[in-house]
């Protein structure tokens, strides 16, 4: 139960790098934090999801701000285009005044210029003493939207750019207008700044969150982890506090590993008990003789010890039984066994006849070697104390699909109704002429039992002897 209670202990949240140095110095291996864990995945996504979010919102945002910046130098441009006309001399001049105060103000940001092959540029005030160099070596007959450095880095310019043929006028007219990009490159910043504390804060929100579900959500493993304490310090034996669904099995296999250990050592106190108690009394009875100098102090040791032996075998077949049941994978072929019984059996009982009859697949959840124990007791005294005839049958009567049933018959006298229950106990024996230690029932009874099974004793109706009925789990 300590090692049981020290990995859940490591389930907690809280304390990690402490518990791993610990299992560590220990020698215990261990996978790491369920919490650290959770908190990088939680970390992970949501770096992921902010970056990813944040990395569409400002496109969208940048985008839609330029998009509205070039719609303004479009509709100036548009507006240029509609005003333009040519003169008596083939210039170019406007009908209207453009709209804008910028285009009057020198340096001001915002440029317009006309340019045509073989005339003089037409450039807003604005430009004062500097010209637009636009691109001569395409021909622009929709609007067209770039960036320009010509002004240095200082003023970098978003430029629009038409071809325009006037009527009244065979020219290629190039209507440009230019605005410097400090304003939106000004409030794209802005944008961002936006964005990246709104994404700080939301992913800082986010992760605090994510530790606070961590947190609450390793919440029933503490209370186990407590329970578990609780119990290795003597104040409860079961976890019975109510937790989730999720947890809930976990604590259930916890309880039901708890009551098998408590039954296990329950089992080993009784066989100690037990051993103890059927070794006294003939160790008494030696040591009584030997300090009586009794005359009979030979045949009284050696009529003690054959005692003692019977008690120590059947406590040690016992205890193997407990060790292999405890591995929980047993499982055998009760033909297989039955069949390598009655071969060995039948050398020592010649003229006895052995007959096998049944499922030959019927498996029992039970070890190989306890099962032929088993069924060497059962089929020995079948042919010890039978008329010459020993019927073994397989799955007798399945009325049960949970267990499978196993006769053992013989023709003999059988066993009074009212001897049946007391022919268990151990050295019991109804028959004292022939040759045993008066353990075999017993031995059979009680390994039957280990695995959840029964043998019962009754009379059978084909041989009229004896019918052993051995009951066992049947095999997954």
């Amino acid at each position: 139960m300590n090692r049981l209670a020290r990995l859940l202990l490591r389930l907690g949240f809280g304390r990690h790098r402490a518990e791993a140095a610990a299992a560590t110095a220990g020698g215990r291996q261990h996978t790491g934090s369920l919490s650290r864990r959770m908190l990088l995945i939680a970390f992970a996504w949501v770096t992921v999801l902010l970056l990813g979010g944040g990395l569409a919102l400002d496109r969208t945002l940048t985008g839609l701000v330029t998009r509205n910046f070039d719609d303004q130098l479009n509709y100036m441009l548009t507006a240029m285009v509609a005003s333009a006309e040519i003169g008596p001399d083939g210039e170019v001049f406007f009908n209207r005044t453009l709209g804008d105060q910028r285009f009057l103000e020198p340096n001001s940001g915002l440029y317009w210029q006309i340019s045509g092959q073989g005339h003089d540029d037409f450039p807003s005030r604005s430009l004062w003493d500097r010209t637009l160099k636009l691109r001569a070596d395409h021909v622009d007959t929709a609007p067209h939207i770039y960036d320009s450095n010509q002004f240095g880095d200082n003023e970098r310019l978003r430029m629009i750019e038409r071809s325009v043929i006037l009527p009244g006028s065979n020219t290629l007219w190039q209507f440009s207008v230019a605005a410097s990009r400090g304003e939106l490159d000004a409030q794209i910043t802005r944008i961002r700044a936006i964005l990246v504390w709104s994404f700080l804060v939301l992913g800082m929100g986010l992760f605090i969150m994510a530790g606070l579900q961590t947190f609450y959500g390793l919440g029933p493993l503490r209370r186990v982890r407590r329970a578990i304490a609780a119990m290795r310090e003597g104040g409860a034996s079961r976890v019975n506090e109510p937790l989730p669904l999720e947890v809930q099995p976990l604590v259930e296999e916890i309880n039901l590993l708890l009551a098998h250990s408590e039954k296990q050592a329950e089992e080993a106190r009784t066989h100690a008990g037990n051993l103890a108690h059927a070794l006294k009394t003939p160790l008494t009875v030696v040591m009584n003789a030997a300090t009586a100098h009794a005359p009979d102090l030979s045949d009284t040791v050696i009529r003690e010890a054959a005692v003692m032996r019977r008690q120590v075998d059947h406590h040690l077949a016992r205890a193997r039984a407990v060790g292999r049941r405890a591995t929980g994978l047993s499982r055998a072929t009760v033909w297989e066994s039955a069949d390598a019984v009655v071969r060995a059996v039948t050398r020592l009982y010649a003229d006895v006849r052995f007959d096998l009859d049944g499922n030959r697949e019927a498996g029992v959840a039970i070890e190989r070697q306890d099962l032929d124990e088993i069924l060497g007791n059962l089929i020995e005294n079948a042919a010890k104390y039978g008329g010459g005839s020993v019927f073994i049958t397989i799955d007798a009567v399945p009325t049960d699909p949970r267990f499978c049933d196993i006769w053992v018959e013989d023709d003999g006298m059988g066993i009074p109704e009212v001897e049946r229950e007391r022919i268990f106990d151990r050295g019991a024996r109804l028959d004292t002429g022939k040759p045993g230690t008066g353990l075999g029932l017993a031995i059979v009874r009680d390994v039957a039992e280990l695995y959840g099974g029964a043998v019962t004793l009754g009379e059978s109706e084909d041989l009229g002897g004896l019918l052993t009925t051995l009951r066992l789990p049947r095999a997954k």
